[in-house]
């Protein structure tokens, strides 16, 4: 275990932000750390995450993803979602709190907190009671205040340019 943990937030609007996680993850693993990798808003079947997953040292738990957009959605299925993905969290924190793991990344975090998916003050009490060797990595776009308040690494990726822009839909191998 790490002396002090620290807490990492990978967010913007550029591609990269998940790569950057499981990049992390795979040099921590290799260093001997043990990894506890947990997704949100996604169902696990990304192709870096077939890789990472045969690397001894790192756990993945990942969920039912969102489809289409949250807010157009049945108040049965938002409330059905949140559930999935509060339970998601509190599973990932009582995992993390054992010791078992150096390293903590919470994929697309930020977005399911901005989405209403995890509760801020929960997330929010969770980085500042964690262990004190847990390092912790947060992923997506736009973080509230709070988390990066929270931060002692903040990497902002910027979108200059992205195919989609230009109509040409997420590839597999490259985007997922």
């Amino acid at each position: 275990m790490l002396d002090k943990g620290l807490v990492h937030i990978y967010c913007g609007e550029g591609k990269g932000k998940t790569t950057a996680s499981v990049g992390l993850s795979a040099r921590a693993a290799g260093s001997g750390l043990r990894v506890l990798f947990v997704q949100f808003l996604k169902d696990g079947r990304s192709g870096e995450l077939k890789t990472l997953a045969s690397v001894p040292g790192v756990t993945i738990l990942s969920g039912v993803p969102v489809k289409g957009f949250l807010r157009e959605k049945e108040a049965d299925a938002r409330r059905r979602i949140a559930d999935e993905h509060r339970a998601r969290f509190e599973e990932a924190v009582r995992e993390a709190s054992t010791g078992a793991y150096d390293l903590l990344v919470l994929d697309e975090a930020s977005a399911a907190v901005d989405l209403g998916l995890i509760p801020l003050d929960e997330a929010c009490a969770f980085l500042d009671a964690r262990p004190a060797g847990l390092e912790v990595v947060l992923t997506g776009r736009e973080p509230p205040e709070p988390l990066l308040a929270r931060a002692d690494y903040i990497s902002r990726i910027e979108c200059v340019r992205h195919p989609y822009q230009t109509g040409i839909q997420a590839r597999k191998g490259i985007e997922w």
